[in-house]
């Protein structure tokens, strides 16, 4: 649709040759109408490829198979890594075309990859290890928390063996697996407990549905510290961009497409994935005796703490920027600042850094904290950060303008960037992620990893140091 909408002159505007676009002639209903509904069928897209694509893959690991669960514990730094060089083409060779050669081409190539996916993915399906569906996650857990409420009431018995629960049987059937009951959110556990003969399941769940929604219940916190570093990613592509769009932009005869500096970020993540992958995991595997070198939620504080250098150094660059237009006399004007692109490098770098933590973090975290029957659900929740990582960004971007314009001020953030102080905010969002990496603390600090399924993550512990200890002697001797 979106091909068709660049291409076919019923579906859009006629082209425009005047200088000033206001007097081009405006896009009809339906040119609008085709355009949006490409983009939102896109994003629905998206909504329900991106959190099943890397868990069925992960899924194609048994956890029960000590080898297979080693590179299990690598699969999602290779995933990250798959996506991003195909971020990357988007963001060098297909920008490139778009500016330069035609909208049409420009989508014309991604429609065309997505058909040659969908024949891969097809061809493929009949070998993918299949978990059973096992009804909707979302009615499961209002279920539990519809049967607590119905027995507020209701004394939890000290010994758990007194809660209702499946036989092993049942989740054998099934081909999932039975969880035993745990001390936290105990309010939940009034819903395993029996009433009188009441079976519904609106009334009465087993300890292992109760146990699911507890463990979806205890991400929230860890989710919601993740909106902060996931509104700063918006940055790349918006302010980041807009910032580019003021400097010296050539080298030589060819001018750099902002947008195109999106590519380093990409660059920078594949480069410390595989360094991350291939060297730092086996160096801190030394010193923790961690099959990952470091468990999941270090790797992501480890990012927090990235997003805020980024922004400090994005302030200070900003702040640069700004003195050198001033000392030109380009505020008033918004003329291009004599500085190159180029400046903006470091915050570009840096954010694939904080990324390939991050981001890679994030989405095996909540893979592997969700139950086994909810994985799916489990990897969404890293997808909606980003979404509302996006909204959030943008409620900060209206509110700090409005705000900072009140009382005659001329505001923090205006079309004319050599007037704006951006700076300012950049500062802000340093201060907004150092307070969200104490929040990100607090709530790590009460999290309670989830049991593994099996033993395997326990025998790789002690392979490695049974490794640590043989290569010690041998040192010795």
């Amino acid at each position: 649709m979106l091909t068709l909408s660049v291409s076919l002159p019923s579906l859009k505007p006629p082209q425009c040759f005047e200088t000033d676009v206001t007097k081009c002639k405006k896009a009809s209903p339906l040119h609008l109408a085709v355009f949006y509904v490409a983009l939102y069928t896109l994003a629905v897209g998206t909504g329900g490829t991106k959190p099943n694509i890397s868990t069925i893959g992960a899924d194609q690991f048994d956890d029960f198979h000590p080898k297979e669960k080693s590179y299990k514990l690598s699969f999602f730094n290779w995933w990250m890594f798959s996506i991003f060089l195909g971020t990357l083409f988007a963001n060098s060779i297909l920008v490139y075309i778009q500016d330069n050669v035609g909208w049409t081409l420009g989508y014309a190539l991604p429609t065309l990859g997505l058909t040659v996916s969908i024949m891969i993915f097809l061809a493929g399906t009949p070998f993918y290890r299949h978990k059973l569906p096992s009804g909707s996650t979302f009615t499961r857990m209002a279920m539990v928390i519809v049967a607590a409420l119905r027995k507020w009431e209701v004394p939890v018995p000290l010994d758990p063996k007194e809660l209702y629960e499946l036989d092993m049987e049942e989740y054998a059937k099934k081909g999932s697996y039975r969880m035993d009951s745990t001390p936290g959110l105990r309010f939940l556990d009034k819903a395993c407990v029996k009433k009188g003969s009441s079976t519904s399941p609106w009334m009465l769940c087993p300890v292992t549905q109760v146990e699911e929604t507890k463990q979806m219940l205890k991400m929230i916190p860890i989710l919601v510290a993740t909106f902060v570093p996931s509104a700063m990613i918006a940055q790349i592509n918006t302010l980041f961009v807009k910032q580019g769009t003021t400097l010296d932009r050539h080298i030589g005869s060819f001018k750099v497409p902002p947008a195109s500096l999106a590519a380093f970020v990409t660059l920078s993540l594949l480069i410390c994935v595989v360094i991350y992958d291939r060297f730092f995991v086996k160096i801190m595997q030394k010193f923790t005796k961690n099959p990952r070198g470091i468990t999941l939620l270090q790797r992501m504080g480890i990012g927090i703490v990235i997003h805020i250098i980024i922004m400090i150094i994005a302030s200070f660059t900003e702040r640069y920027r700004l003195k050198v237009a001033r000392e030109n006399g380009l505020v008033e004007s918004g003329g291009q600042v004599p500085l190159s692109i180029f400046i903006l490098l470091p915050q570009f770098i840096l954010m694939g850094v904080a990324d390939a933590f991050l981001e890679v973090a994030k989405i095996e975290f909540f893979y592997d904290q969700a139950p086994e029957s909810m994985k799916s659900i489990g990897t969404s929740y890293s997808t909606t950060t980003l979404g509302v990582g996006n909204f959030l960004s943008s409620f900060l971007l209206s509110t700090v303008s409005r705000i900072t314009k009140e009382h005659g001020h001329k505001g923090w953030i205006l079309n004319n960037l050599n007037e704006s102080h951006l700076d300012y905010y950049y500062a802000f969002f340093a201060a907004l992620n150092f307070l969200n990496l104490i929040f990100f603390y607090i709530v790590t600090r009460f999290y309670v990893y989830r049991a593994e399924v099996s033993d395997s993550i326990e025998l790789l512990a002690k392979e490695l140091k049974e490794k640590t200890v043989h290569v010690s002697d041998n040192v010795i001797s």
